[in-house]
């Protein structure tokens, strides 16, 4: 009995030191920051624990604040103190430098316009108009659409980083790159469960395609223009609508949404 004691003990050491320590810790990591964003980060504890240091008036577009700063901050700020600190990585190998900036930029303009379309679509279907702008209040009151809309950008630069910069980056050195994509789209995706099912479904397709994109340009920065003018031309889109009655896609449709 202890002889096969220590030979389970010598397996489970050997097994310990096979795994990738960088791709290990990024990937729990991952798990306990979002977790954390969840519980810390939440409208709810803002409610709970913070709001009364401020005017009620405000607590409506603070709350959003709240949370969009909050994901900048462990999505952002704290995964690449680990990678940097913990891993003395530079900021070229995890993904902050411009990389292929020029492929980047002819993507993204190919892109943009294309989201434009759908997101003028699916703007039109009640589902997404019930979703967006998640923060109701600025549907209707273009100053705080506006600040929802800045504020939106830490949250996008943070949420970004954690799948197309932290994970990517982080795990494939160990997995290799093709594998890493797979990785990173897998909570990504699973975390639309919540949305539309058209959104939810095409998020697989978009975290496999903004991660391999972000992984040939050597940049995650990339994403976050895509990703987050996705949701404020979409935001844009079901605010109109929702201001003005607009149905249907199309000229009729855009004409009056926009006042025409």
């Amino acid at each position: 009995m202890r002889e096969r004691l220590r030979r389970e003990l010598d397996a489970v050491r050997c097994a310990v030191r096979a795994v990738d320590r960088q791709a290990a810790v990024v990937l729990l990591a991952a798990v306990v920051l979002v977790l954390v964003q969840f519980q810390l980060g939440s409208k709810r504890f803002f409610r709970a624990e913070i709001a009364d240091f401020f005017p009620p008036e405000l607590h409506g577009i603070l709350s959003w604040g709240w949370w969009f700063g909050f994901q900048g901050v462990t999505g952002f700020v704290l995964p690449v103190l680990i990678l940097t600190l913990a891993f003395r990585r530079k900021p070229a190998e995890i993904g902050l430098g411009f990389g292929d900036w020029r492929l980047a930029s002819l993507l993204a303009g190919l892109y943009l316009p294309l989201v434009a379309v759908g997101t003028w679509v699916l703007s039109a279907e009640p589902s997404f108009q019930a979703q967006y702008p998640h923060f109701k209040a600025a549907a209707f009151d273009w100053d705080l659409f506006a600040a929802y809309e800045v504020l939106y950008l830490f949250y996008w630069i943070g949420w970004e980083y954690l799948w197309r910069g932290f994970v990517l980056f982080g795990t494939a050195p160990a997995l290799g790159a093709p594998m890493a994509v797979v990785v990173q789209t897998v909570p990504f995706a699973i975390l639309h469960a919540d949305k539309p099912a058209a959104e939810a479904y095409l998020s697989i397709l978009g975290g496999l395609a903004l991660g391999a994109l972000v992984w040939r340009c050597r940049s995650f920065w990339i994403a976050v223009p895509i990703h987050a003018a996705q949701m404020l031309l979409l935001d844009l889109f079901c605010t109109l609508r929702l201001r003005t009655g607009a149905t249907g896609y199309g000229l009729d449709a855009l004409r009056t949404a926009f006042g025409g």
